[in-house]
């Protein structure tokens, strides 16, 4: 049996037993458990007027919501990832560079494909998106899926490092003094896609978190 299991099992007999949370609290740290895993294994049970504990809903995991979003995870990253290039490229078109050589053609090919991928992600997105808040809606357990939950947290986790890394980029250029307009414009375009995914997930994840 593993250690998990045993502090589940005994925490549901000394609930049974009649035993106090605070009592049964005392016993498991003087044993050795940490504060936090003592605290999980109370609130797996619900603090109600019951002859036998109750248990709390915990998260789930399916085959289905693992590819639902995935499929949802993706079509975010190619929308923002090609979201920052096309308005990057529109930048460098209306603030071209003179020393660049070739850099029309290639900011033009480069244009054509985020377009073509923004028309096929965004929608994509945004249907699963509506679909999620929908499914939310009409059956607020769906906020425990343990694969929801992994989605928002990953997300939240690449938005943050797109952030930092935004954020190092700009302190550099200032050190250099290479801080021009153009690279402003494009590191508030990342900050701005990033710190919108970032917000919105945050209040995701503290729904999910709310839900447990």
């Amino acid at each position: 049996m593993r250690p998990s299991d045993q502090l589940a099992e005994f925490t549901r007999d000394a609930l049974a037993a009649g035993k106090s949370r605070d009592d049964i609290r005392t016993a498991l740290t003087r044993s050795g458990w940490a504060p936090n895993e003592v605290s999980e294994a109370l609130d797996a049970w619900a603090d109600i007027d019951f002859p036998t504990p109750v248990p709390r809903p915990r998260p789930y995991v399916s085959a289905r919501e693992a590819f639902f979003y995935g499929l949802m995870f993706a079509a975010l990253a190619m929308t923002a990832w090609h979201l920052v290039a096309l308005l990057h490229n529109l930048i460098d078109h209306w603030m071209a560079d003179p020393l660049a050589e070739n850099a029309g053609r290639y900011t033009l090919n480069s244009t054509r494909w985020s377009i073509a991928a923004l028309i096929v992600f965004t929608p994509t997105f945004l249907v699963l998106n509506r679909q999620t808040v929908q499914a939310t809606k009409a059956d607020p357990g769906k906020r425990r899926s343990g694969v929801r939950k992994w989605f928002g947290y990953v997300t939240l986790f690449l938005a943050s490092v797109s952030l930092l890394g935004d954020l190092m980029a700009v302190i550099y250029a200032l050190l250099s003094g290479d801080l021009t307009a153009r690279f402003t414009l494009k590191a508030l375009v990342v900050a701005g896609v990033a710190g919108t995914i970032f917000t919105y997930f945050r209040q995701e994840a503290d729904e999910a978190r709310n839900a447990t």
